[in-house]
């Protein structure tokens, strides 16, 4: 598999405050690649400046090997980056269909390439069928989630960038959530998954980063850290750390 997106150096900042620095990983082709990591360690930032939502302080972003790092978020769109943003941020006002056909924005002129993406989406949401002429607001915050991953899929992208998808959703919710990422991936699109749900998150990828206050500390295949004791650290409050006996990211002792 060739790499797809790779992140070198990247350092990002609102305003002057530096939120992450010299964030550096890659996504293959066919790959679900997460991050994972306390509240506020830079998960979020660092997934919005890949989709474009941010641009970096220093750093460059490649996407198919092109330097993107200074293209605006609707130019990436049209080269296949989607990114599904935390809280589902979909239309209230609209339909479930207006709300798709918004993600489809970059085949407007091409309506059999929307009317096909848009019946994959109802294939892989049948409740959003059923809910196809309803405000998105009157939708259960699942159902809304189905929307806006429908919505991110309806540009037919290559990457597509998922930011919290089970934030606020019951545990029956979250597992449809989680095995229609894995069937999107199936079907050939990258994924990069923000998840603070780390047991989900390091279950459906293949290779993860763990990210603490705004720097990368780890990075490997999905295996080997859910075997390492020391990456609860990135979603257990520091009481439950101490009461496990995990020493702190890098140890001590650690040589470097």
């Amino acid at each position: 598999m060739g790499t797809l997106m790779a992140a070198e150096g990247l350092e990002i900042a609102y305003g002057e405050v530096s939120a992450c620095r010299n964030i550096s990983f890659d996504v293959a082709q066919g790959e679900i690649v997460t991050l994972i990591g306390a509240n506020g360690a830079g998960k979020s930032t660092t997934l919005r400046a890949i989709a474009g939502a941010l641009s970096p302080r220093a750093g460059v972003i490649r996407f198919r090997g092109r330097d993107v790092t200074r293209l605006p978020a609707h130019a990436r769109v049209a080269l296949g980056i989607s990114l599904v943003p935390e809280g589902r941020r979909v239309f209230p006002y609209l339909s479930v269909r207006e709300n798709l056909e918004l993600g489809a924005f970059k085949f407007r002129a091409d309506a059999a390439k929307v009317r096909g993406l848009m019946a994959k989406a109802f294939d892989m949401f049948p409740r959003l069928r059923e809910r196809i002429g309803q405000n998105a607001g009157t939708l259960s915050g699942g159902e809304q989630q189905m929307l806006a991953l429908g919505r991110a899929m309806m540009s037919d992208p290559l990457l597509i960038c998922l930011d919290e998808p089970s934030l606020g959703l019951a545990p029956i919710v979250v597992q449809d959530i989680f095995r229609t990422i894995k069937a999107i991936n199936a079907a050939g699109t990258s994924v990069i998954l923000v998840e603070q749900n780390a047991r989900y998150a390091l279950e459906t990828a293949s290779r993860g980063y763990v990210l603490q206050t705004g720097a990368i500390v780890a990075g490997g295949s999905c295996a080997m850290l859910r075997n390492d004791a020391r990456v609860r650290q990135a979603y257990l409050g520091r009481g439950a750390v101490e009461r496990a006996g995990i020493r702190p990211w890098p140890p001590a002792d650690a040589s470097t």
